[in-house]
C-alpha cells in the first residue's frame, strides 16, 4: 500500500449488511397508467383499510416487533410516514392509528446502506474532547456506504488516536435513526434540506441517504472540515457528490450536531462538477476551495458567498506518469506553519488511483510551493481487488500536531487507517 512512510494500522473497515435505515418505500403507476385522483399509493392503502381489525392487530404486531430489534421508536416513526403519504394525496386517509401504522410499515422499507462497500473516508476532530487520550484525540469519521441499488449514503463513526496506541473505532450502535426531513425543495435544485435524526444518541446512529431528486443515485465522498470561521466558531462543514443517475453536483454538508445535518444545493458554474473541497478557513477574508472542473486538473476558486462558486484558476496538472489521466483533490487543505498542505489524487496506467501531496502558499494559496513527485501511497498486491480494484482514495485528512492522521479507502470496498511524519512527508517533495 505504501512504502516506509506511513505506518500502516491493522484496523479495517467493513460493509456490515446488518446496519440499516427504514426510509420510504414510495410506489406509482408508469406514466401511460398513472391516474391522478387515484395514485397507486391510493389503492395499497384501500387494501390495508379493507383488512379486519384482527387481522390488522396481528400484522401491526409482526411489523413493529421485527423493526424493533434494531431501530427506536418504532410506532411513532410509522405513524409518521403515514402522515407524509397522506398529505401527498387528493383526498385525506380516515383511518385509525392501527391503520395507520399498518400503512406506514407498507410504504416504508429497510434499506441496508452499507451491504456492498464502505469507503472513502475523512475525518475531522471532535468537538467534544471529553476522555481523549493524552497522546492523542477524538474524532469523528465519514464513510461513503454501498447498498442496494448501487447507491450511496453517507455514514459516521467516532473514534481516538493516540501516538501510543494507534486508531481505534468504536463499536458502531445497532440503531440506526429514519430521520425526518425538512426542505424547501424536494428536487434539490435549491434550498436547504434538513436531516434530523432525532432519536440518534451518537453520530454512529445516523445516516444520510438520497432524499432529493439530484441525489436519487447516491450520496457520495463526502469531504468533511472542521471550519473555523472568522469569529473563531467552530462548525462542521463539507461538500459532496449529488448523482441522480445521470449528472453529478457538489453540494453543501453541514453538521449542527450530532442528530441534525443540512444539505444545501450550490449555486454557479464550479458546482456543476465532482470533488470540491472546503479551506478550513477564510483566505484573505474570502472562502476558499479546491475543485476539479475539468475533470483534469486541481482548480483553486473563492468566493464571498459559501454557497456560489464560479470560475477559479488552474493550479495543479498532472506532472508524472501517475498522474497522467487526471489529478484531484483527496480532502480539504490542512493548515501547517509551512502552507497549505493538500493530499492529492491521481489517475494513471490502468487507471490505477495513486496518493501523492503538495504544499500552497499560505498567504497566496494559488502558488505551489512544491509536490510529491512519486506516490506516497499506491495500491498493493494484496489489498488490489475490490468494487473498483487498483484504487487507494481518501476524502480527507487531519494533521496532531507533526503526524498526519489518514483514513483512506482501499479498492471502493473498505477502509482503512495510516500516519506518518509530516515532516517525512515534506522531505518527499520538491
Amino acid at each position: 500500500m505504501s512504502d516506509d512512510l506511513f505506518a500502516l494500522s491493522a484496523l479495517h473497515l467493513r460493509p456490515d449488511p446488518s446496519r440499516t435505515v427504514i426510509k420510504p418505500f414510495n410506489v406509482d403507476y408508469p406514466e401511460a397508467f398513472r391516474d391522478e385522483q387515484h395514485p397507486r399509493m391510493r389503492n395499497v392503502i384501500e387494501r390495508v383499510l379493507s383488512l379486519d381489525a384482527a387481522s390488522r392487530r396481528e400484522m401491526c404486531a409482526t411489523a413493529v416487533s421485527s423493526l424493533a430489534e434494531r431501530h427506536r421508536n418504532v410506532e411513532a416513526m410509522l405513524i409518521r410516514r403515514f402522515e407524509e403519504v397522506s398529505s401527498c394525496l387528493p383526498e385525506q386517509v380516515k383511518a385509525d392509528p392501527d391503520e395507520q401504522l399498518l400503512i406506514g410499515a407498507y410504504l416504508s422499507a429497510e434499506y441496508s446502506f452499507e451491504a456492498a462497500a464502505l469507503f472513502n473516508p475523512s475525518i475531522v476532530m471532535r468537538l467534544n474532547q471529553d476522555g481523549a487520550p493524552e497522546d492523542g484525540l477524538n474524532f469523528i469519521l465519514s464513510l461513503r456506504g454501498i447498498g442496494e441499488g448501487h447507491v450511496s449514503s453517507v455514514t459516521f463513526r467516532t473514534g481516538s488516536w493516540s501516538a501510543s496506541s494507534g486508531f481505534q473505532v468504536d463499536e458502531p450502535s445497532p440503531w440506526v435513526t429514519s430521520p425526518r426531513i425538512e426542505g424547501p425543495d424536494a428536487s434539490g435544485q435549491e434550498g436547504t434540506t434538513r436531516v434530523i435524526c432525532e432519536s440518534s444518541e451518537s453520530p454512529a446512529e445516523s445516516v444520510l441517504f438520497p432524499v432529493t431528486a439530484s441525489q436519487r443515485q447516491g450520496i457520495e465522498d463526502l469531504r468533511m472540515v472542521r471550519f473555523t470561521d472568522e469569529d473563531g466558531s467552530p462548525s462542521f462543514l463539507g461538500t459532496y457528490t449529488a448523482f441522480d443517475g445521470r449528472n453529478a453536483r457538489c453540494e453543501l454538508f453541514r453538521g449542527t450536531g450530532i442528530n441534525t445535518f443540512e444539505m444545501t444545493a450550490l449555486k454557479g458554474s464550479v458546482p456543476m462538477s465532482k470533488g470540491m473541497a472546503l479551506f478550513p478557513r477564510r483566505v484573505d477574508g474570502r472562502f476558499a476551495m479546491l475543485g476539479r472542473q475539468d475533470n483534469e486538473n486541481l482548480w483553486l476558486i473563492d468566493s464571498d458567498d459559501i454557497t456560489t462558486w464560479n470560475g477559479g484558476a488552474k493550479l495543479i496538472g498532472p506532472r508524472y506518469p501517475w498522474e497522467f489521466i487526471q489529478m484531484g483533490n483527496c480532502g480539504s487543505p490542512i493548515e501547517l506553519d509551512e502552507g497549505w498542505l493538500v493530499l492529492t489524487h491521481g489517475v494513471g496506467l490502468m487507471r490505477n488511483y495513486c496518493m501523492g501531496a503538495c504544499l500552497l502558499d499560505k498567504k497566496n494559496p494559488g502558488k505551489l510551493l512544491a509536490r510529491t513527485p512519486e506516490p506516497i501511497m499506491r495500491p498493493s498486491v494484496s489489498e488490489r481487488s475490490g468494487y473498483v480494484p487498483n484504487v487507494v482514495y481518501s476524502c480527507g485528512a487531519i494533521a496532531h500536531g507533526r503526524t498526519l492522521l489518514l483514513p483512506y479507502g482501499i479498492a471502493d470496498n473498505f477502509a482503512s487507517f495510516a500516519s506518518c511524519s509530516v515532516d517525512d512527508l515534506l522531505a518527499r517533495m520538491n
